[in-house]
């Protein structure tokens, strides 16, 4: 294995506190003290290596020890890398079950997470098993549920194999199930384990999975750091190619800017609200497309439209949507609405969005690339009204700001 590198996500003071008062101690491993399910107290690694696949079973087996371990995964990748998941655990001695659903957005629902659990109650997964999520953001969001769910709460490892789960979804305990009233309005933070990304692993990603990542990558430099996002812009060939090298080297510094935002803020009170930029359109347009757009894709446009309201709002200084919009076009990512819907759908989806706040949705903006916008009485979010959200998102694609 070639080299690899450990980020740590240590919990926030209060949360790594016990009731009774005192430190928790880290034990040797990379996990910690486990509390609420097998949840690790004193926070979690994040491990980033090629050929870190064959390593699962060593690492689950430290990280989160368990007399079975229910690995729950989609169908897709189930097909590509299970049966070599489950080889590797057996031959390390350890009890498995694989709990497979069909792939896709539209199958992280309260249906599958009952099917799951239903499947796992009847083949005896009982409170000393622990849950390795397999996969793409879905069944790491619903994994991570399930295991949050089951029995009161279960330990469990995040395997991301999609580049969009690798550089965010995975990261920060956010787990859940989506509604028809809108995306992961049904959900918990449960703290992984560990999380274990192999680059690797997205040699099989399609083209289109691996673009709707990038956007993600794109987010991450938009709200914190500039010369990674003039980075993304310059290296599109590569990542676009699937160099190794970049697209390492991206994962690596996408989850040291998730890592800190989490780390500072884990229940989202706060400056973690900033990794919202760009979803609150994108969650709209993702369901009124029926999940035929990608999450990735959905964000991207969500982003152009969330900065364009920041400039109509006077946030944004005049071009940062124009400059955004730059580098996603060069990634191969939409960048504006399909004309299927109005301004006013849009708005209306965004009302059932869990960043509503009162009457207003709440938006997390910026000021420009790299520079996030904080209000004037501190909060990490904008209330903003519809009317101004209504004229923002009317423009064409190839109007002006």
């Amino acid at each position: 294995m070639k080299s690899m590198h450990r980020i740590r996500v240590a919990a926030s003071p209060a949360a790594a506190e016990p009731a009774g008062g005192g430190n928790v101690a880290v034990n040797g491993n990379g996990g910690g003290t486990a509390t609420g399910g097998g949840a690790p107290a004193s926070g979690y690694e994040i491990l980033i290596g090629s050929g870190l696949l064959a390593s699962v079973p060593s690492i689950v087996s430290r990280c989160a020890p368990a007399y079975r371990y229910a690995v729950i995964t989609d169908h897709h990748v189930a097909e590509l890398y299970a049966l070599r998941m489950a080889r590797g655990l057996h031959a390390a001695g350890h009890r498995v079950e694989t709990f497979a659903f069909p792939a896709g957005e539209a199958q992280k629902t309260r249906e599958t997470w009952a099917e799951i659990t239903d499947a796992m109650l009847e083949t005896g997964i009982g409170r000393d098993s622990a849950v390795v999520a397999f996969g793409g953001g879905v069944a790491g969001d619903l994994g991570g549920f399930v295991a949050a769910t089951y029995m009161r709460g279960l330990p469990f490892v995040q395997v991301p194999t999609s580049l969009l789960a690798m550089i965010d979804a995975s990261v920060g305990g956010k787990v859940g199930v989506d509604t028809p009233g809108g995306k992961n309005l049904v959900g918990a933070f449960h703290r992984p384990c560990a999380v274990i990304v192999d680059p690797d692993l997205l040699r099989t990603l399609p083209p289109e999975h691996l673009r709707a990542g990038l956007a993600e990558a794109v987010k991450h430099g938009a709200i914190a750091d500039r010369e990674y996002l003039k980075w993304i812009e310059e290296s599109a060939d590569a990542l676009l190619a699937g160099d190794p090298e970049a697209l390492s080297r991206l994962i690596v510094r996408s989850v040291e800017i998730k890592a800190e935002m989490v780390m500072r803020d884990e229940h989202e009170t706060g400056p973690r609200k900033l990794l919202n930029f760009g979803h609150t359109v994108g969650h709209a347009v993702e369901a009124l497309s029926g999940y035929t757009l990608l999450h990735g894709e959905a964000v991207s446009i969500g982003m152009v439209a969330e900065t364009r309201i920041a400039e109509r709002m006077g946030v944004a200084g005049k071009g940062t949507t124009e400059r955004l919009r730059r580098v996603l076009s060069r990634l191969g990512l939409p960048t504006a609405m399909p004309m299927t819907w109005s301004a006013e759908e849009v708005v209306s989806r965004t009302r059932t969005d869990k960043k509503a706040r009162g009457d207003r949705v709440e938006y997390a903006l910026i000021c420009a690339p790299g520079v996030p916008a904080q209000g004037i009485d501190g909060r990490w979010g904008y209330a903003v009204a519809d009317e101004i959200a209504k004229g923002a998102l009317g423009i064409g694609a190839g109007a002006g700001v």
